[in-house]
């Protein structure tokens, strides 16, 4: 089976995030991993961009709340398959559970949520680029965050034996 990597980030993206999505879903495709994303807008639609231009597969986890624009017609284009779920932001969890790796690209507050589900979940490797640092009551850094620069630091740390 494929390695699933949730690449994670927020919704209204700058420029360099969106550019740092897009090469991370080509290097996953590249290296046949499956991207799961929220497929939505912003670091989603750009990692959706970027898989599926090494013909990489893309599986959204949407929100489907009810609200316009959250079940698949609002969902980024070209994304491989689409899983609604009712949800609301409670989707997140199902985004990281679903994933063997997580990749975190700039913050949001969703994109903070991602990231401490993922760390609360444990067991898999939790990369950042450019993301939220998290320290403790005291200033120090909570371990276990990958801090990384590049996308190819975030693909390698998240995908070590492909």
């Amino acid at each position: 089976m494929a390695v699933q990597v949730a690449v994670c980030g927020p919704r209204d993206a700058t420029v360099d995030e969106r550019d740092v999505a897009h090469r991370i879903g080509q290097l996953l495709a590249e290296r046949g991993a499956v991207v799961i994303c929220g497929g939505g807008s912003g670091v989603m639609a750009a990692v959706v961009a970027g898989a599926q231009s090494r013909r990489g597969v893309v599986v959204a986890i949407r929100p489907g709340d009810g609200r316009p624009g959250d079940g698949r017609a609002g969902a980024a284009d070209d994304l491989t398959a689409v899983v609604v779920t009712n949800m609301g932001e409670a989707r997140n969890a199902v985004v990281v559970w679903s994933a063997d790796a997580v990749i975190v690209v700039g913050g949001s507050w969703g994109t903070l949520s991602e990231l401490a589900l993922a760390m609360r979940r444990g067991g898999v490797p939790v990369v950042s680029v450019g993301g939220w640092r998290v320290v403790d009551v005291d200033g120090h850094e909570i371990p276990g965050i990958a801090h990384v620069t590049t996308p190819e630091e975030a693909v390698r740390l998240a995908c070590p034996a492909s």
